[in-house]
C-alpha cells in the first residue's frame, strides 16, 4: 500500500481492524453486511504491511470522528464544533466535521433520543396520530414500544396503523415537526424524501410493547384493516423465535405439532433452532425426525415456510391461551 497516497475510506477500514487485533475485529464484524465482511476481509488481506505511523494516524482520525458523533448526538453541530475546538482546535475541528457530516447522514429526531421516555410522552400525547406516528418512526423500538403503550387506547392502534402504513414523508413536514419540538438539529435534515416506518418497523415496535397492548392494537387492526394486520402478525413471530421459548414451553409446543411438519420446519431452519428442539424431546423421537429430514431429499422453500408457518401458528395461539409465555419486553418477566 502507497502510504504517501491520501487512503481510501476501505483502506483505511482496513488498517484500523488490524491495529485493534482479531478479537476486537470480530465484534465489529457481528454488525456489518455480508457483502461489507467480504470487501474488508479482501482489503486486510491485500495489506501487506503498515507503518506505525498510519496506524497511529487512522486510530486518531477514527477517535476524533466517534468523538464529534458523540457531542453531535448530545447537542448538535454546534455544540459538536464548539467541544471539538477546544480538544482539536478551530482547523482539526472542523475538518473532522465536514468528513463526518459528508459520510454520514444525521437522522431527525436524535435529540429526542436522549429525552426521557415519559418527558417526551407528555410532550407529544395530545398531538395528532400522524404525528405521532413520525416521531415514534425514527426513535429506538424500545423508546417507541413505551410512548405506545403509554398513549390512550383509543389512539394506540391509530398510530400503530399509520407507522405500518407510511412510506415516505417530505422533508418540510419533518423539519416543521422538529420545529415544534424545538429542535437543534432540523437545519440537517437531508433534503431528498426519507424513507421511514412500514410493517417492519410497527413489528419491531410490537414485539416490545407487554402482550396486553399489543392484542388490543392488533384486534383493532384485525377490524380496520384486517389485510394490514394479517401482514403485521406473519412478521411478529417467525419461526427461527422459537429460541425465545424456555424449554418447558418448547416441549409444551411439540405435543401439539405434527412430526411431519416439523422434520420439514428444521429441513429449512438453522442449528441452533435444531438443537433447541431437539434436546426437548426424546432422543429416539430426535432420531427419526433427523431420519426423515436426512431421506426427504432437497425441499420447496414454500413447503419449509408453510410448516414453519403452522407451527408458529400454534406458538401465538398456545401464547394467547396464556399455556407458554414468550420472552418479551414490557412486563413479560416470569415470577415465580
Amino acid at each position: 500500500m502507497a502510504e504517501k497516497d491520501e487512503l481510501k475510506g476501505i483502506q483505511k477500514a482496513a488498517i484500523l481492524l488490524i491495529a485493534l487485533g482479531p478479537e476486537k475485529s470480530s465484534l465489529i464484524f457481528k454488525h456489518l453486511k455480508e457483502d461489507e465482511i467480504e470487501d474488508l476481509t479482501l482489503e486486510i488481506a491485500n495489506t501487506k504491511s503498515v507503518s506505525i505511523q498510519t496506524k497511529e494516524k487512522v486510530i486518531n482520525e477514527f477517535y476524533e470522528v466517534c468523538l464529534a458523533q458523540q457531542y453531535i448526538a448530545e447537542g448538535g453541530i454546534g455544540y459538536a464544533k464548539e467541544l471539538l475546538e477546544k480538544a482539536l482546535g478551530a482547523d482539526k475541528a472542523m475538518d473532522v466535521i465536514g468528513k463526518l457530516t459528508a459520510s454520514l447522514q444525521v437522522k431527525p429526531f436524535e435529540f429526542v433520543k436522549k429525552t426521557d421516555a415519559s418527558q417526551l410522552l407528555n410532550f407529544i400525547q395530545d398531538e395528532h396520530p400522524q404525528t405521532i406516528a413520525l416521531i415514534l418512526s425514527y426513535l429506538s423500538a424500545g423508546q417507541s414500544a413505551q410512548i405506545l403503550s403509554a398513549l390512550a387506547p383509543e389512539k394506540q392502534a391509530d398510530v400503530a396503523r399509520r407507522i405500518a402504513t407510511m412510506d415516505r414523508t417530505s422533508p418540510d413536514v419533518i423539519k416543521e415537526v422538529e420545529r415544534v419540538l424545538e429542535s437543534k438539529l432540523s437545519s440537517l435534515v437531508n433534503q431528498d424524501y426519507t424513507i421511514i416506518g412500514g410493517v417492519d418497523a410497527v413489528v419491531e415496535i410490537l414485539n416490545t410493547v407487554d402482550r396486553g397492548t399489543e392484542k388490543h392494537i392488533m384486534g383493532t387492526l384485525e377490524v380496520e384493516e384486517p389485510e394490514l394486520a394479517d401482514e403485521i402478525r406473519k412478521k411478529m413471530f417467525v419461526f427461527e423465535d422459537i429460541l425465545l421459548l424456555d424449554d418447558r414451553s418448547i416441549q409444551r409446543v411439540l405435543r401439539d405439532v405434527d412430526n411431519n411438519d416439523l422434520a420439514i420446519a428444521c429441513k429449512g431452519s438453522g442449528e441452533e433452532v435444531q438443537n433447541a428442539i431437539f434436546r426437548n424431546m426424546s432422543k429416539r423421537l430426535a432420531e427419526m425426525i433427523r431420519e426423515d429430514m436426512e431421506f426427504m431429499g432437497p425441499v420447496r422453500m414454500k413447503d419449509v415456510e408453510e410448516a414453519q408457518q403452522k407451527i408458529v401458528n400454534i406458538i401465538r395461539k398456545l401464547e394467547d391461551s396464556a399455556e407458554i409465555v414468550i420472552s418479551r419486553g414490557g412486563g413479560d418477566e416470569i415470577v415465580v
